[in-house]
């Protein structure tokens, strides 16, 4: 068989063909011009950034007969022997099929003599991280001295299952993912060479599709000109990597913003029955909702857009399109993409997808806001004054106090964005009717809550993070938050947060939030009033926790709450 495939042909034999590294590539010139390079180097990164092939030119030049030279001259018998392969001091070891500690110590037996026809033998370990525990320490001493005419190359896509030991003991280059610009270029280059007519638009696909991979890039345009007959269109393209066309996407794009469902579904039907790939189209759907946004924002970048072409539509859309809808658009396609992971029904997940979108309310206008903060604002007055009420004219007795508790569900708690007014007179009804037994009912369940509450909805659950259970009655809880805009934060996912509670507790309670130093010191009055009130029995306060142990005290002052916790 005659014929290479394009990413074999095309492989870098020089720095400078190494596309979108120059930060690495440079690096390693300046280091063997100036004789000053390393014996180990770990380089790590996707697939198809130029790992190996940079190894293999950092061989060829560090040997070349010119040197030192920032490149191999490709044309002395050391440059082409180890392109060919034909030197035996280059060795080329696949970690994932010769992991074992016998291969390794036969490298580590081999490396003591001298290379025969070159200046230094190389060692390149391709995919590194899938070597043994055991090979790795048997690479250890011989990768921290190997003799002066030993140099390793470590390469690996998984650099945190490399032990930190041998991280340690080579220089480590990060290749990043190559741009779709620098792609485009790069196969620009390599079709004029050979001859073949390829439109820029499939070249831009072919990039998109590759995520950042050369070597994926020219596999898929090998794939497409075999696909093609004279030249390669856009549409050969899509046939052979699977996405969807500009022009569907803004089509479907378009009914969902107008609400026209019938047209939505009905186009992703057809996607799906001419065997396009869902993941990929819902892929295609977000990343050119994403170069609206952000054609939007600054029409000057056209060229950091990665899945759309500029084209009359295009900008048609970004000119009608609000930003606020097409952020939740994406969000939403966001949650259909983690969703479809682990279903074997991607399309019902799609038609979800959809239906929600197109039930999402438009985004508010700014009269609409203002309106509302109106609105706002006189309830938050009104319930002020009410709070006042009640704090001039507090019930006559704790039995009066246990009924009205319930109807005070909702006091307003905040007086602006960032203060916090702490309910004294409500709290001190609760712990009078607060019991050891509803406390520690709450703090069995806390955890299970927890847990429930973070799948349910994040942001409540990152607010609870810092709060803790500090006392309970029958009908409330008090939480103990570490700042005041925990509490502020707390009350505005309340209707999420107690129904939820009521689910593990099997009663409505009304949370009462509270930071911590005002809790401290409430929490003090109202023990000296327990003490000065206490009966023949010497019971402590109930739903209170009790008096601290004179120890645990010391041990708060010495190290602080954030770094104490106390179990019974």
């Amino acid at each position: 068989m005659s014929y290479q495939a394009l990413y074999r042909v095309w492989r870098p034999k020089n720095f400078e063909d190494v596309v979108g590294q120059t930060h690495i590539t440079r690096t390693l010139q300046n280091a063997i011009e100036q004789d000053k390079f390393s014996h180990a180097y770990l380089f790590s990164g996707p697939r198809g950034t130029g790992k190996t092939s940079a190894a293999k030119i950092f061989a060829k030049t560090v040997n070349c007969e010119k040197a030192p030279i920032k490149e191999p001259c490709n044309e002395c018998s050391a440059c082409l022997g180890i392109q060919d392969g034909s030197i035996s001091d280059v060795i080329e070891i696949d970690a994932a099929s010769n992991n074992g500690v016998e291969q390794i110590r036969e490298i580590r037996d081999k490396v003591k003599y001298a290379p025969s026809a070159v200046s230094y033998k190389v060692y390149i370990i391709d995919e590194v991280h899938m070597l043994s525990m055991g090979a790795f320490n048997a690479l250890l001493k011989t990768l921290e001295e190997p003799p002066k005419h030993v140099i390793f190359i470590l390469a690996t896509t998984e650099p945190h299952k490399i032990p930190l030991t041998i991280i340690s003991r080579c220089q480590r280059f990060d290749f990043k993912r190559i741009t779709q610009q620098a792609m485009v270029d790069r196969m620009e280059k390599i079709i004029a060479a050979e001859g073949v007519d390829v439109a820029r638009e499939a070249l831009e696909i072919v990039a998109l599709s590759a995520e950042g991979g050369m070597r994926d890039a020219l596999s898929l345009l090998d794939q497409a000109i075999s696909y093609s007959e004279d030249k390669v269109t856009d549409e050969d393209v899509l046939a052979v990597t699977g996405s969807v066309s500009q022009a569907k996407l803004a089509e479907i794009i378009q009914a969902l913003h107008e609400k026209k469902i019938n047209n939505a579904l009905s186009a992703v039907d057809e996607l799906i029955q001419q065997g396009k790939d869902p993941g990929r189209f819902v892929f295609d759907l977000i990343y050119y909702l994403r170069d609206l946004l952000l054609y939007q924002s600054a029409p000057d970048l056209e060229h950091h857009l990665e899945r759309a072409i500029p084209d009359e539509m295009f900008k048609g859309m970004a000119q009608e399109l609000n930003a606020g809808w097409v952020q939740q658009t994406i969000r939403e396609l966001n949650k259909c993409q983690q969703e479809m992971k682990w279903t074997t029904s991607p399309k019902v997940f799609i038609e979800i997808a959809i239906l929600n979108i197109v039930d999402t309310p438009p985004a508010s206008t700014g009269g609409a806001d203002s309106e509302a903060v109106q609105q706002l604002s006189n309830k938050l007055t009104q319930l002020e004054q009410e709070l006042a009420q009640l704090k001039a004219n507090p019930p006559a007795s704790q039995g009066t106090a246990a009924q009205e508790t319930p109807k005070q569900k909702r006091t307003p708690a905040r007086s602006s964005r960032n203060g916090y007014n702490v309910p004294y007179e409500r709290i001190r009804n609760i712990l009078n009717d607060a019991s050891k037994d509803d406390l520690v009912q709450v703090q069995n369940q806390w955890p299970n809550f927890m847990e429930r509450l973070k799948q349910t909805n994040a942001p409540a659950h990152a607010t609870l993070l810092n709060s803790k259970p500090s006392a309970a009655s029958s009908q409330a809880l008090i939480l103990a938050f570490r700042y005041d805009i925990h509490c502020s934060l707390a009350l505005e996912h309340q209707q999420t947060i107690e129904p939820l509670l009521a689910e593990f507790i099997g009663k409505p309670l009304a949370i009462i939030p509270i930071p911590y130093e005002k809790w401290k010191e409430l929490r003090e009055e109202y023990v000296k009033k327990q003490k000065n009130t206490k009966d023949e029995t010497g019971d402590s306060p109930a739903g209170e926790e009790k008096e601290e142990d004179p120890l645990i005290s010391e041990a708060r002052k010495l190290a602080g709450d954030d770094l104490i916790e106390i179990q019974d």
